[in-house]
């Protein structure tokens, strides 16, 4: 099965800290860490490990951090397609509670490839399964020449504007940014994520169905992730061709062992 991600980047510094510091406050981290993050690069990862294959298109900043992005992604198996620019990698800084909650600020501008750029946009033809996280209109099209395309309603402005047909589309249901509106066409799902509480979806066929969390299968440890970890693995089972109920399983599955691991990859459901 191949896979694909079009989408983006920030490198992340990890603090793991008793609480998010009060305005004023001085506390000290119990650990720092850092690691390539954004939505696309941990959807990327979650497939690879899936489906034993995945190439992210993406732009990175031409400097040290964008250049580690890219290797470190890549050690990890997946096979990074990337443009460099010019302006600095997008980061992020995340602090990680004792309740295991993230906390992101992220610095710079979110780097999404263009269509125009020197990517191998036409073996997306003969690519089972693409999340899309960020890109211009026309890699979005470039993207839906994929037997399967899931996107994220961060981009729900790039979808309606698109118009192409999305085999699922997913958000938050807690985040208001990410509140689902009409997109024409009508997706073949629209999934929203509730964190604990599972969360809902709607298709042709069924109104308003509710899925459940998978039950953790260790301590919950960190957050961050999660939700691109259930993303990719909704991606893959999607392209699969499982139906709704068992792919939101597996997605369910996906985003649970995430929380289990120290940082975005740690905890990750692998095949």
């Amino acid at each position: 099965m191949r896979t694909a991600v079009v989408g983006h980047v920030e490198w992340i510094t990890f603090v793991r800290v008793d609480h998010v510091p009060l305005p004023g406050e001085i506390i000290h981290a119990d650990e720092t860490f850092e690691a390539p993050g954004g939505g696309g690069a941990v959807a990327a990862v979650q497939l690879f490990k899936l489906a034993g294959d995945c190439t992210f298109y993406t732009a990175l900043g031409d400097d040290e951090i964008g250049h580690r992005s890219k290797a470190e992604l890549e050690a990890m198996g997946v096979r990074v397609e990337a443009v460099f620019r010019p302006q600095p990698q997008r980061t992020g800084f995340t602090f990680v509670d004792a309740t295991g909650e993230r906390t992101i600020t992220v610095v710079g501008e979110r780097l999404g490839p263009r269509a125009d750029e020197p990517l191998p946009w036409d073996e997306l033809e003969e690519t089972d399964a693409v999340f899309f996280t960020a890109g211009d209109d026309d890699s979005l099209r470039h993207a839906r020449r994929a037997k399967t395309l899931v996107a994220t309603l961060r981009e729900a402005e790039r979808l309606r504007r698109v118009g192409v047909y999305l085999d699922a589309v997913v958000g938050s249901g807690n985040d208001p940014a990410e509140r689902y509106e009409a997109i024409d066409p009508t997706p073949g799902a629209v999934v929203l994520t509730l964190g604990s509480e599972g969360g809902t979806f709607s298709t042709s066929e069924v109104r308003e169905g509710k899925f459940a969390a998978a039950p953790l299968r260790g301590p919950r440890i960190c957050a961050y992730g999660a939700g691109d970890s259930f993303m990719g693995g909704l991606t893959y089972a999607l392209g699969a061709g499982e139906s709704i109920d068992d792919a939101l399983e597996l997605a369910s599955r996906c985003g649970a062992a995430n929380l289990t691991g120290r940082g975005p990859y740690e905890g990750q459901l692998t095949s």
